[in-house]
């Protein structure tokens, strides 16, 4: 017998969908871009990070007006997830991560929507490490991680689309030693970021991708776009039953050349019905 949560998500199964995530980083500030991204792109869910508005402040109106719905968690000038949908509209099954009542920071919002349970993410950065964000960020992984259990158990088809803040290997970061003490690279999160994969979540871009250096994330400073050192930090984890729909994958790297663009760029992929 499927759980309530299992039953919302699945509905409608059977649609071809692109999936994306961004991180925004201010989607108020961004905007344009946003727009311009969605009508060139078209993906049929999109999920956003980085926010950076208060929840009123979100611009769903604007978004409707593009075709699409949205359900968001916003703060102040920090953080904020939401997801985007072309066509049915999000259903919401969480607007926090389960297991620290106490933790407010909006990072992480789930929604049933497709046939799928969509959940748009934003892990801790942890920086400074060591210390007490960097504490924080690995307490987050490991609710994150006993959360996607708890799915895995019920059988929800899942995706779990947003910003890590993990570069997972060293093939996922450009040939430097000048991250070596940054929290995106440490080995204590790419363990947890390991573990997830070997309980069986499949990182769909590098498994369409197993042989190409992909970056996802380029710092403003010091020409680091224009260089291609990047690194790999946003991610779309599937469940196995949709690994088997997953068609292909990418990122749309040239919107992070943009005027005002965000230091990310969107990354997608396609499910087969």
């Amino acid at each position: 017998m499927r759980t309530p949560v299992a039953r919302r998500a699945l509905f409608d199964l059977g649609c071809r969908l692109k999936i994306a995530t961004f991180n925004i980083n201010n989607i108020n500030k961004r905007l344009p871009n946003l727009l311009a991204w969605l009508k060139r792109s078209k993906p049929d869910i999109a999920c956003l990070q980085e926010l950076k508005c208060e929840t009123n402040a979100f611009p769903e109106s604007t978004l409707a007006n593009a075709g699409y719905s949205a359900v968001w968690e916003g703060q102040k000038s920090w953080n904020g997830v939401a997801i985007l949908s072309r066509d049915a509209p999000p259903v919401v099954t969480r607007r926090a991560l389960p297991g620290d009542p106490d933790d407010h920071q909006a990072r992480y919002i789930e929604a049933a929507i497709s046939g799928i349970l969509v959940a748009s993410i934003y892990m801790p950065n942890g920086n400074p490490q060591p210390g007490p964000k960097f504490d924080y960020k690995l307490s987050w992984m490991a609710r994150f991680a006993r959360h996607a259990a708890a799915l895995k158990r019920q059988g929800v088809p899942v995706v779990f689309a947003g910003d890590y803040n993990v570069a997972p290997t060293e093939a996922d970061i450009y040939p430097t030693k000048s991250w070596k003490k940054d929290a995106l690279v440490q080995p204590a999160p790419r363990e947890a970021f390991a573990k997830l994969i070997r309980n069986g979540w499949i990182d769909s871009i590098r498994s369409t991708n197993p042989d190409k250096r992909i970056y996802t994330f380029w710092t403003y400073w010091r020409d680091r776009y224009e260089q291609d050192h990047g690194l790999r930090l946003d991610h779309l984890l599937l469940s196995e039953q949709l690994s088997r729909r997953l068609l292909k994958g990418g990122v749309d790297r040239r919107i992070r050349g943009l005027e005002n663009a965000s230091d990310h760029a969107p990354v997608w992929i396609e499910l087969s019905d």
